[in-house]
């Protein structure tokens, strides 16, 4: 039995306060048809506080200007703030040096790239690739194709019903063929929180890489690259508080020199000639051209509001929702929670027997309330549940318990509409 509202309210209050916390995200003052928005789409992208947007537009306000080979002060200050970023981000994985860091557009660009460059260089005819059964099709897709290219072999990791991956037939798996194991920190269809740092011991023991797809953990779970001992650590920052358009690739350093360039062009050169080019050394060597300059300025931004409210403190408040929305979902006919690992961060995907979940969705828009329907990008995990897709609830830093019973009120008016 979980706690009482009341018994939330009060946890949650003495965490931090929930209501100035709220003023920070301008977007959430809206209406929408006519109702106060309740955002729970949290797990598609996160909303920005005013901080970020402040620094996107001081940027092209105040100092636009291209970077790394200026010399003016314009450049010089863009420059600064660009890489200022880069070293936020290495405090906030706890990676060894900013030379780790790749900016990418994100985590689907950053799983491309070690796909492409490490990949390619290093898999050969008869290797095998491990992913698991609940990833996102962006850490799935791009190791199917290089799987044909090189007459490999992609292995998946089963998931049991509670929607936990079974480690035994992991372990299983593994073999003197496998090269990369590539598996999600956690999962954005179910919440389910992976053990990946066993899975990272257990695929070294056999030589293997391993890279982590940390999209949906890094706005809830503390990321430490160096305890993990992962090889390769991917992030999305529209899913952390910050822009669409920017996120990084994380590797160990003696892997990325041995990599060969993703992209050619400018940047990412030492010399060119008529004849022949030299590459630059890390991080550029991965870094082709103009970057994504203004959403890489603003992630800093994001990254120190998650810093100031602590995560410990974002982490509890969440699982206060978590606990609470699950407890309350119980109790309606019909409905069926679909992931029940036990570690699991602040997303909950359900079905509603004989409703779609396309049906669901609309009718809560109709009351202001966002969630996201469907496969989630993760089509065959829905058939490992034989459905085709679910309505998914996702909490952030910014919900409240008021709008979780908004959203277990809209969801029994919904039924009663559709029945």
């Amino acid at each position: 039995m979980g706690l009482s509202k009341e018994e939330l309210l009060e946890k949650s209050g003495k965490l931090y306060d929930i209501e100035h916390i709220r003023k920070d995200f301008p977007i959430l003052k809206q209406t929408v048809h006519g109702k106060p928005l309740v955002y729970l789409d949290n797990a598609a992208s996160t909303q920005k506080p005013q901080t970020v947007i402040n620094a996107l537009t001081d940027y092209y306000s105040s100092y636009n200007a291209n970077i790394h080979r200026g010399i003016h002060t314009l450049a010089e200050k863009a420059t600064s703030a660009f890489e200022l970023t880069r070293e936020t981000l290495k405090l906030f994985i706890n990676a060894p040096s900013v030379e780790q860091i790749i900016f990418t557009k994100g985590t689907t660009e950053g799983i491309n790239l070690v796909a492409s460059s490490y990949g390619r260089q290093n898999i050969k005819k008869g290797d095998e690739i491990i992913v698991s059964g609940l990833e996102h099709h962006s850490n799935m897709v791009p190791w199917q194709m290089l799987a044909v290219e090189k007459g490999a072999f992609v292995k998946i990791i089963p998931v049991n019903n509670a929607g936990d991956l079974i480690m035994e037939e992991y372990e299983k798996l593994l073999s003197d063929r496998t090269k990369i194991v590539a598996v999600n920190h956690v999962s954005n269809t179910l919440g389910t929180v992976n053990p990946v740092k066993e899975i990272i011991s257990l695929a070294h023991k056999k030589e293997a890489k391993v890279l982590i797809d940390g999209a949906q953990a890094a706005s809830h779970l503390d990321i430490d690259v160096q305890d993990l001992d992962a090889d390769f650590y991917v992030l999305s920052g529209h899913k952390l508080y910050g822009p669409t358009g920017i996120g990084i690739l994380y590797g160990k350093k003696e892997i990325l020199e041995a990599m060969p360039p993703y992209q050619g062009g400018g940047e990412m050169i030492r010399e060119v000639s008529y004849e022949k080019c030299s590459f630059n050394e890390l991080p550029y060597k991965f870094e082709a051209g103009t970057p994504n300059i203004a959403d890489t300025v603003a992630l800093k931004y994001a990254i120190e509001y998650l810093d100031k409210l602590g995560k410990a403190s974002i982490r509890a408040h969440e699982n206060n929702l978590l606990q609470y929305t699950t407890e309350q979902l119980k109790h309606i006919d019909g409905l069926k929670i679909v992931g029940t690992a036990k570690q699991k961060v602040s997303i909950i995907s359900f079905s509603i027997e004989g409703i779609h979940h396309q049906d669901i969705g609309i009718l809560l828009d109709q009351h202001g309330i966002a969630i996201r329907t469907g496969h989630h990008c993760t089509q065959p995990l829905m058939g490992r549940f034989n459905i085709t897709g679910t309505s998914r609830a996702s909490f952030a830093l910014y919900n409240t318990i008021e709008e979780a019973d908004k959203l277990i009120a809209g969801i029994n008016k919904a039924i009663k509409m559709l029945r």
